[in-house]
């Protein structure tokens, strides 16, 4: 990415929320939600779910509204910061998504009437974006991305693992997140406990790989069998499988993070992500090749980025009043 979030970006991807009560709706109409009193507007919620075949709205909708209401928590927080944003920065921007849309044979008017957009909200939407983007520049200098680069080279040179898992989304309140978890352990443990036993089996002298092989192929068909039963992820139908992933840009950070750091054959604890709990299964991992900072830094500045946003959100959201107005 040229930008953390370009304004053309922005246009594309359709789901900024104005840092303002700024979209028009019907007197009475409810916020989809408000972040400290400023509402995200429903029809921000509808730009985002126009991307969004209609059977998948209902899955989607959570998941589009989160990102919204993030982004009214940071851009709160970048204003508190006192961020300043020029007026030749925003006409520098909309001046380059028209060149954009005139590049590819499209009308800017009806780009922004297709959004449910104005052009003075989209400068809005501009100045959030340009905000961000001179705080992220400064949190990511070349000492911290160097230090992110050498801490975490997994996520740079290409190495991949695959993973099995099993997900359980509890109810919010703590009986239901203890069954939850209390639930994966047993799971684990019965599954060790009869891989241990049916390995036991084999010869004293089978081959010590081949034994290793026997067991990660009869752990992945049992923790098969629990996916399936168990699992709320649409992976169950695979037993759990996920495929082969990268440490970043795929998975969220909880997520990879854990599976990183197992071996083949080897089980994590309860993770907890936003989607719930999972237990994961690692069942393959390919190493990558040597690479150096030079060639990759667009790619960690990327993911420093990516980072560092959601450490804020982490931050912010338990100090944040965030009501959610159910859907009709």
């Amino acid at each position: 990415m040229a930008r953390f979030l370009s304004a053309a970006a922005w246009v594309a991807c359709g789901l900024a929320v104005a840092p303002a009560p700024l979209f028009a709706q019907a007197p009475n109409a409810a916020p989809a939600a408000t972040v400290n009193g400023q509402p995200v507007t429903e029809v921000a919620v509808q730009r985002g779910l126009k991307r969004v075949p209609p059977e998948e709205h209902a899955k989607a909708r959570p998941e589009i509204l989160n990102y919204l209401v993030d982004n009214v928590l940071i851009d709160q927080f970048l204003v508190a910061q006192k961020i300043a944003v020029e007026p030749k920065e925003v006409e520098a921007r909309v001046a380059e998504i028209k060149a954009e849309v005139k590049k590819h044979g499209q009308d800017y008017a009806k780009m922004l009437a297709d959004l449910m957009l104005t052009e003075d909200e989209l400068r809005v939407q501009i100045a959030a974006d340009v905000r961000w983007e001179k705080y992220a520049t400064a949190q990511g200098t070349e000492a911290a991305l160097q230090d992110l680069f050498a801490k975490h080279p997994e996520m740079f040179d290409g190495t991949m693992v695959r993973a099995r898992h099993i997900l359980l989304t509890p109810a919010g309140d703590a009986a239901g997140v203890a069954r939850a978890k209390a639930q994966l352990k047993q799971v684990k443990q019965q599954l060790e406990t009869q891989v241990a036993a049916e390995v036991a089996k084999l010869p004293d002298n089978a081959d010590p790989l081949a034994r290793d092989q026997a067991r990660l192929q009869r752990l992945q068909d049992l923790f098969g069998e629990q996916a399936q039963k168990l699992s709320a992820c649409p992976s169950k139908k695979e037993g759990g499988d996920l495929n082969w992933f990268p440490r970043a840009g795929s998975m969220v950070e909880p997520f990879a993070e854990a599976a990183f750091a197992l071996k083949p054959g080897q089980m994590s604890e309860p993770v907890q992500t936003p989607f719930g709990y999972h237990l994961i299964l690692v069942t393959g991992r390919k190493p990558g090749a040597a690479t150096k900072f030079e060639d990759v830094k667009d790619e960690v500045r990327e993911i420093f980025c990516q980072r560092l946003r959601e450490s804020l959100v982490a931050q912010l959201r338990p100090k944040a009043q965030i009501v959610i107005t159910p859907a009709k």
